[in-house]
């Protein structure tokens, strides 16, 4: 079997659709040496991508750059369906959202449906895309992957998509992510100004992740309470983050705040397993990555009681309402003041992720293709 991935978001710093589309080929190709996988990006991908493909020597492996100069803006449409056609894929996996036009095999992943129901939260541009776009990609698309049962309700529901269609596989937390010992996370936190004692935010600056609310949970901490750790907020900057911003500037929290921008995985792991606590109040996730990766390196987690962060971390976390700042902070100050909880939860989050794994999901997903060729070898 030969099979085409879309390799586009490894064109760029990986955030989540990234870190899946990599981790996803990547075990397909250890667990199936038999077939042959192809990440396909019309854009050169990252040196750090490149890098690490090799370095794990996978014969069945590939990537490609096909030449699109002529085309350009018709990737989806004309570029991508010719090169499917001479590459002889059986089928291709769109792993971001996408599939190739005018191709019959086709399986896309659909992470989340963020920018169909919460548009307030987006680039108009992207809200007004994923309105046109993502009915046209659900009725293509031969089969879709979700990373939760929440997010495939969403599409049966909103994309008036049969749920035969539509199947629920879970990520996981990357093999980079486990507990390192205090000690060795001091070089890193003293690179990075941050102190011992501090809270910690992962993911995109971008409004749904709901920092405006853990910003003022935070000034509530620092102006009511004893209590007096940093806020450590990591990750690239999105979009719409004005007010976020604003609040930053006028409160009195600047000098026990700390954006560090995007960090690597060394790094992460350092801030994941020597945090206090690991807050992460979404208001709406397909999956959430940064808390189960928090987990697996041993952090106490708050979340946002949200469908797909209560399906995936139950009760290994603490789950709390994420528009109520009032609720957020007393969850933290509980959290900060109770060693014993925090000892559990911090005990508990490695098993808990351990139950999630990149080669389980890659043999679930090898399953949907092999269900697609199948159908469609029984096809008149």
């Amino acid at each position: 079997m030969r099979v085409g991935l879309d390799g586009y978001p490894l064109a760029e710093p990986r955030t989540g659709v990234g870190h899946y589309t990599l981790e996803l080929a990547r075990a397909l190709a250890r667990i199936s040496p038999s077939d042959e996988f192809e990440l396909v990006s019309p854009a050169p991908f990252t040196t750090e991508v490149l890098d690490e493909i090799e370095c794990e020597q996978l014969p069945n492996l590939r990537t490609s750059n096909p030449k699109s100069s002529s085309i350009r803006g018709y990737w989806w449409s004309i570029g991508l369906p010719m090169y499917a056609r001479r590459a002889r894929f059986d089928l291709f996996h769109g792993t971001n959202f996408e599939v190739p036009f005018w191709n019959r095999r086709t399986v896309v992943t659909i992470h989340d449906l963020s920018a169909l129901l919460h548009r307030d939260k987006h680039r108009n541009s992207l809200a007004r895309r994923a309105r046109l776009r993502l009915p046209i990609v659900a009725k293509l698309a031969r089969k879709i992957i979700t990373p939760t049962e929440s997010v495939k309700r969403e599409v049966c529901e909103h994309l008036r998509v049969n749920a035969d269609k539509v199947i629920a596989i879970p990520s996981a937390a990357r093999q980079s992510f486990w507990p390192v010992a205090s000690e060795q996370t001091v070089e890193t936190r003293r690179r990075l100004a941050i102190e011992d004692d501090f809270l910690l935010f992962v993911g995109t600056l971008e409004p749904r992740k709901n920092l405006l609310t853990l910003l003022k949970a935070f000034d509530q901490i620092v102006r009511q309470t004893s209590l007096c750790p940093q806020l450590v907020i990591t990750g690239g900057e999105g979009w719409l983050m004005d007010e976020t911003f604003s609040f930053i500037k006028h409160s009195g929290i600047g000098d026990r705040l700390r954006l560090t921008g995007y960090l690597g995985d060394a790094e992460l792991r350092a801030l994941y397993s020597s945090c206090r606590i690991f807050v992460y109040p979404s208001l709406y996730e397909g999956f959430g990555l940064p808390p189960l990766e928090a987990m697996a390196c041993g952090a106490p987690v708050i979340a946002g009681r949200v469908a797909a962060l209560q399906e995936v971390l139950g009760s290994a976390a603490r789950l709390v309402d994420p528009l109520n700042v009032e609720a957020l902070a007393g969850s933290i100050v509980e959290l900060m003041e109770n060693d014993e909880e925090r000892r559990r939860l911090a005990s508990n989050g490695p098993k808990h992720a351990a139950r999630f794994s990149w080669e389980e999901t890659a043999r679930r997903t090898l399953g949907v293709y092999r269900e697609l060729l199948h159908e469609s070898e029984a096809r008149p």
